[in-house]
């Protein structure tokens, strides 16, 4: 990454999961009245599983329980820009099953102004290639709500297949929803046509 740490003279750290003009870091505490309003928002999570809204003391729960955790069922990031380090969603594996070589994903951009913007598409680059370089993954599976028509394009540009449809399988804002399946692969992901999340590393780094 490039810069320096403001009032130091020391170079910036290069983000472990980055693509593009977003970086991927673990959640703090700090985080947690960003998460409230993000999550207490019906536009945001009007796609997502949660049906009731988020307090303060639920995310502090949730919180040690995502500590508790992190790099066994589940990996939980916050995304970030690069540029300011501003946090602006979050994003992640669950269920993750190390001897099948599958986990789910999910994703939220929480700050509205940074919509329709790519950042999804980034972040979902960036977290693919952990899973496949870091935890020799074999699949990526996530699900999309019929109406989410934006998030299904998001997808579908980072390389994920719909494999199938759940009818009727999500009950929201008074009528029945499909689900959609989809998910990418190890050589799915092999075969795309762009920058890994390492590439840009300068060899010393690697060496060290």
């Amino acid at each position: 990454m490039p810069g320096r740490d403001a009032g130091t003279d020391q170079p910036r750290p290069i983000p472990t999961l980055r693509a593009g003009r977003v970086y991927l870091r673990p959640a703090e505490k700090d985080d947690l009245p960003a998460f409230v309003r993000w999550f207490a928002d019906a536009e945001t999570t009007r796609y997502l599983a949660a049906r009731a809204p988020f307090s303060h003391a639920m995310e502090e729960r949730w919180f040690d329980q995502m500590v508790e955790n992190q790099g066994k069922q589940s990996y939980h990031f916050v995304i970030c820009l690069v540029d300011g380090d501003t946090p602006i969603g979050t994003a992640g594996f669950h269920k993750v099953h190390g001897m099948d070589g599958h986990a789910e994903f999910g994703i939220s951009i929480g700050e509205k102004a940074y919509w329709n913007r790519g950042y999804g598409t980034e972040a979902l680059n960036a977290i693919c290639d952990f899973g496949f370089g870091q935890l020799r993954l074999e699949r990526i599976e996530l699900e999309v709500y019929e109406p989410n028509k934006r998030a299904r394009r998001s997808y579908e540009k980072a390389g994920f297949t719909h494999e199938g449809t759940l009818r009727h399988a999500m009950f929201a804002e008074g009528e029945f929803w499909d689900i959609h399946v989809m998910a990418l692969l190890r050589d799915e992901w092999l075969a795309l046509d762009r920058p890994r999340s390492w590439d840009g590393i300068p060899s010393q780094a690697r060496a060290t």
